[in-house]
Order: structure tokens, then sequence, then C-alpha cells
């Protein structure tokens, strides 16, 4: 029996404590439990980047714990509007909404039917350069972009609208079989006044 040992009971207490010092060594860095899931902080707001339990790569506020995620995603953040220009949009909005409303009513949401309506509103298609230098003009309609569905990509119907109001100013807008919506923003950094996709 190892109990009446002196010697093995010895050597089953280093053992114990050894397997204790590993497992807490290989659980250096580990967060556990659901608080990082659930998006609540896992350090109090005095914890520095040398704290074990914040990574020095993850910005604060990012619930995923995606290192740079804020410069990541520069690309899809609208630039600020004026409140001038937010006013401005905000009224180009209202003009635009009940015409798409009556389109979606039509089932009318084509790229073509959406731009003639517009185009009867008195907006003129803005016109880019061979360098991507904005010509003239402030409306663009488009189709739909396309998403990945199961195995392919799939675009679906309807049509994209983007008006320029001011250099710090859009509205952007959709219409499609299952819905439609209209809102103000200003404009992105790369694909002006149409929200980029995700995956850049």
């Amino acid at each position: 029996m190892l109990i009446s040992m002196p010697g093995a009971r010895r050597h089953v207490v280093a053992t114990a404590l050894l397997l204790g010092v590993a497992a807490s060594l290989t659980a250096c860095g580990e967060r556990r439990g659901t608080d990082v899931a659930a998006g609540s902080p896992t350090t109090s707001p005095s914890a520095g980047p040398s704290s074990a339990a914040a990574s020095p790569y993850v910005e604060p506020g990012t619930v995923d714990g995606a290192p740079h995620q804020g410069d990541n995603n520069a690309y899809r953040r609208s630039g600020e509007m004026s409140p001038a220009s937010a006013k401005e949009a905000r009224k180009e909005a209202d003009r635009i909404e009940p015409v798409l409303k009556r389109l979606w009513g039509q089932k009318k949401w084509d790229p073509e039917n959406v731009r003639a309506a517009l185009l009867g509103l008195g907006y003129e298609e803005e016109r880019i350069g061979p360098k991507g230098e904005r010509l003239g003009g402030t409306l663009t309609v488009r189709a739909m972009d396309p998403r990945y569905e199961v195995d392919h990509y799939v675009t679906p119907e309807g049509a994209r609208i983007g008006l320029r109001v001011h250099d710090d100013a859009c509205v952007t807008a959709f219409v499609q079989k299952t819905n439609y919506e209209v809102k103000t923003n200003g404009p992105f950094m790369e694909t002006g006044c149409f929200e980029p996709p995700y995956g850049h």
C-alpha cells in the first residue's frame, strides 16, 4: 500500500505538484468562460497591454478579438456630413422615397425603370472619367451586388441608388423584391455613395 511507504508518498506528492504546475503553465493565456463570446470586457479599464487577459494586438471595444478590426474595416465607414449637407441630403431622400415606394408596389425594381423614374425628378446621371474623376451629374443607378449562396454567386433582382448631394453628403438607396430603403450618409472612402461589400 502506497500510504504506508514514506518514499512512495513523497513520490506521489511530488508528482501531483508537478502535474499541478504543468497544468497551470499550459493554461497560461487561455480565456475561459463565455465572457469573450458575449462581448463583455475581460479586463478592467486600468489593465494595460501587459495584462495576461488582454492581447496587445486587439483594439479596445472589438467584440470578436480580431486584431486591427477598425483599420481593416475603415473602408466601410462613411465620411462625416456637415449639418447643412445632412439637411439637404435628407431633403433629397424625402423626394426619392415615394418614388421607390411606388416602383416597389408596381414590382418595377430593375435598374432601367428605377433610373428612368429618378431622372424624371430632374437628376442627371453621374459621369466618371478614365482615372476615376467625376465629370458631372449626381445620380448612379446600378444592379444589386452579387452575393454568395451555398456554392455560387447570385445577383438578386433590384437596383442600388447613389445620389451625391454634396462632396460630403449622399443619399443611398435600394429597391428589390422584398423591400426598399432610403438613407443618408457621407461618402465612403473607396466607393463614393455606395456602401462597399464585405470581404474587401
